[in-house]
């Protein structure tokens, strides 16, 4: 287990729709809570229900495989065994464990996705990525372009303009953005090219900078996966995937957690209640066949709607309906639906004060 440290000292995201539906936050008077505060409840979510003992710390995935392939006639994945390489950070032991199953839960905030942008190596400032962001006093008395308004460019180009001379925020947003920034902060399009001293926007403006602030989010990334394993990464989309979870070739494989812009605690649960149910055989996968056509009709109806690929994953304002589609098709309890609608409304005003 890796531990990567963060850049918000706070959430932005309300209390209300972080934690698990059989284990609340515990009630206070903030809704935004301390990153302290959300370590505290993940210890007492581990300790009520007696997790350490399941749990091996300072030990590294090397390598998750196939062990044994189903025959032809039987269910897809039903009679995969897997081979997880394991070291011990300690000692340096390697160790080999079978498994029937395999769910993949390392999270996706850990390898920044950097833009190529003509002329960025030419830069004499410094470039960062928001996965570098530790404290505002860093950009005292610069002139910082933030690359990108998601709700970490948005929430950080804020923050960062308490101490910088002057914050231009660079985007391609389609739908404009509401927010009343301080008199110090900018917006600007894309970047076209970057220079030496400062970089040319996508309208033809020239702006001299100290320091460019990528943030462009991150990699879907399993090193430890081999090609085996029937799942690879093309155009940041996890596929081939049945939805968003469970691996087409090899059933018995899930990455959990795949989705972003959504109630995050809330969707680990109802995707591992999900999975439960086909590894148990309380209910049978569909065809592979249908599992490919459904991940495919999905995928053209995002892009149908002007999406890239690379925003496969992206749920927002429709994950409501994703975490309906999964209780239905597993015959599950579903999500409250207040939840995603006080998700998405918070996303909406997360920069109000």
């Amino acid at each position: 287990i890796f531990i990567y440290s963060c850049y918000y000292c706070r959430t932005n995201l309300p209390k209300e729709v972080m934690g698990y539906p059989d284990f609340p936050i515990p009630e206070n008077d903030k809704s935004y809570v301390t990153r302290t505060e959300i370590l505290d409840f993940l210890n007492s979510y581990c300790d009520h229900f007696k997790l350490r003992s399941y749990i091996k710390f300072r030990h590294n995935v090397e390598c998750i495989e196939p062990s044994a392939k189903p025959e032809e006639n039987q269910v897809p994945g039903s009679s995969t065994k897997w081979t997880v390489t394991v070291k011990n950070l300690e000692t340096g032991v390697v160790a080999k464990e079978i498994f029937d199953a395999v769910m993949v839960c390392n999270g996706h905030y850990f390898e920044p996705s950097l833009p190529i942008i003509e002329g960025h190596d030419k830069f004499q400032g410094q470039q960062l990525h928001s996965h570098d962001y530790r404290v505002p006093e860093t950009f005292a008395n610069k002139t910082v372009v933030v690359v990108g308004a998601g709700p970490s460019g948005m929430d950080l180009a804020l923050e960062i303009s308490s101490k910088a001379k002057q914050v231009i925020l660079s985007h391609h947003n389609r739908d404009p953005i509401h927010t009343v920034f301080p008199e110090n902060v900018i917006q600007k399009p894309d970047i076209k090219k970057i220079d030496e001293t400062g970089l040319t926007f996508s309208n033809g403006e020239h702006q001299n900078v100290d320091v460019i602030f990528y943030c462009t989010g991150y990699k879907y990334s399993f090193p430890f996966l081999a090609k085996s394993c029937g799942v690879r990464v093309d155009s940041n989309t996890v596929t081939p995937l049945w939805k968003h979870l469970l691996s087409v070739e090899n059933p018995t494989l899930a990455l959990v957690g795949l989705p972003f812009y959504v109630c995050a605690f809330s969707m680990f649960d109802i995707q591992v209640r999900f999975t439960l149910k086909f590894w148990t055989n309380e209910k049978q996968l569909p065809s592979k066949e249908a599992m490919l056509a459904e991940e495919a009709a999905e995928l053209k109806k995002k892009l149908d709607k002007g999406l890239e690929k690379r925003h496969f994953h992206m749920m927002g304002p429709e994950q409501g309906d994703y975490y309906d589609d999964l209780a239905k098709t597993a015959g599950i309890t579903p999500l409250p639906p207040v939840l995603t609608k006080l998700h998405n409304e918070s996303s909406m005003r997360f920069l109000d004060d």
